[in-house]
């Protein structure tokens, strides 16, 4: 039987933990699809899709979450989020289709371009389901939706790859995927535990009622939209090697750097079921003007991430060869010291998501913008000097920068 009890934080962070690894696996594996069963330009035109996509759906996405998650005085109600959700992911969805006709793409990218962008859409819907599941402190059922939603993209993927070689009817299988999950799990998962929530089964409230209130809904776009712009930066502070790549190195490059880059992931899974699981109690102690139990929540997470990023690096410098050769192919091998440089790249950055994460829970939100434009633009400087002239190797370093002065960034917001 279902219930609203929250979840002890080991137990959030256990399920949340299990999800994220789970679903991490899950979009590696499909790199893994599309080199072993298709090339690498199928490779980099599926992270071509994801990196175009990516920047323009976390900005309208608003990362209401977030706001959701730590939302300890209810100020907004969750029909207030979903219906906003829904003008931003339309708005989201004009701008991609925009986007591909401005970037003059050839061939099929412009169609895996827009069918990503509809797979986006629908994964932003569930979203702000999970932000309602998060606020009541359940991420079991948040996790049971992204294992369902891994496992089912895998299989579909992998049949329609095999059976057409066609990257495209690839992406429309995960489109189809994530509807189902949507539609037969986080819905009514989530409209059953509001149920629950109101005491009167017999006049269940739905959470898909919507409210368009003029003035609340732009109350909530105007708190939100630093962190959705925060969202960009970040995701742009990620993409920007691709599209450098991209343009100077051709699709082909830019697979293998996407399938080693994407080895970052397993720290980047743990630290970000930390900071899911930790933002309600870093948020209560922050409102609450308890800074020894926040320092101290914060420190150990820090700890962790830190520990996480500095076992990645060991990993990649003594058996780094020999991991690319095992899980791609002799071709990704023969850039194993690429692989150390991103994995330096990511420890750093594994400590400013924890660090991103503290200054959410204290509300140091409209000035998150500023850290992360700087951060864009050393990146954006850094590849263009960078990658024209040293490759890969090139788009290695300039993360490595990159991360590192976010990380100064977000301490600097923090203690000041």
């Amino acid at each position: 039987m279902q219930t609203t009890q929250p979840l002890t934080l080991r137990r959030n962070f256990s399920w949340t933990f299990l999800g994220n690894v789970v679903y991490a696996s899950c979009q590696w594996v499909m790199l893994v699809v599309l080199a072993k069963l298709g090339t690498p330009e199928m490779v980099g035109q599926f992270t071509l899709g994801l990196a175009v996509t990516a920047p323009v759906m976390l900005l309208c996405n608003l990362q209401l979450r977030a706001i959701q998650a730590t939302d300890t005085q209810e100020q907004y109600q969750f029909a207030d989020y979903f219906s906003l959700r829904l003008i931003t992911t339309t708005l989201a969805l004009a701008a991609i289709v925009g986007a591909i006709l401005l970037g003059g793409y050839q061939g099929d990218t412009p169609w895996v371009i827009l069918t990503i962008g509809i797979a986006k859409a629908i994964e932003s819907i569930s979203d702000v389901f999970y932000g309602f599941l998060q606020q009541q402190e359940r991420m079991d059922h948040i996790a049971i939706s992204m294992i369902g939603k891994g496992v089912l993209s895998i299989v579909v993927l992998s049949i329609a790859i095999y059976l057409t070689r066609n990257l495209i009817w690839g992406v429309v299988g995960l489109v189809a995927a994530w509807a189902i999950v949507l539609l037969c799990y986080d819905i009514p998962n989530s409209n059953t535990m509001q149920g629950i929530l109101d005491k009167n089964s017999l006049d269940r409230s739905s959470l898909l009622n919507l409210r368009w209130r003029t003035k609340t809904l732009l109350r909530l776009s105007w708190a939100s939209l630093p962190l959705g712009f925060v969202m960009m930066l970040i995701s742009l502070n990620t993409n920007l090697p691709r599209y450098f790549i991209e343009r100077y190195l051709g699709q082909r490059e830019l697979g293998i750097f996407a399938a080693i880059a994407y080895l970052q992931v397993v720290g980047t899974t743990v630290v970000s079921a930390l900071g899911q699981s930790a933002s309600p109690r870093l948020a209560r102690e922050a409102a609450l003007e308890k800074q020894l139990g926040f320092r101290r929540l914060l420190l150990k997470l820090v700890a962790i991430g830190f520990g996480l990023g500095l076992f990645g690096v060991l990993v990649s410098v003594v058996a780094g060869q020999r991991v690319l050769n095992l899980l791609y192919s002799p071709e990704y091998a023969e850039h194993s010291n690429l692989l150390v440089r991103l994995m330096v790249a990511a420890a750093l950055w594994y400590i400013t998501s924890i660090l991103g994460y503290a200054a959410t829970a204290k509300r140091r939100i409209h000035k998150q913008p500023i850290v992360l434009l700087t951060t864009v633009l050393i990146s954006a400087l850094s590849c263009y000097w960078l990658v024209p002239t040293t490759g890969l190797v090139g788009a290695a370093n300039s993360m490595v920068i990159t991360s590192a002065v976010a990380m100064m960034g977000y301490f600097w917001l923090l203690i000041f």
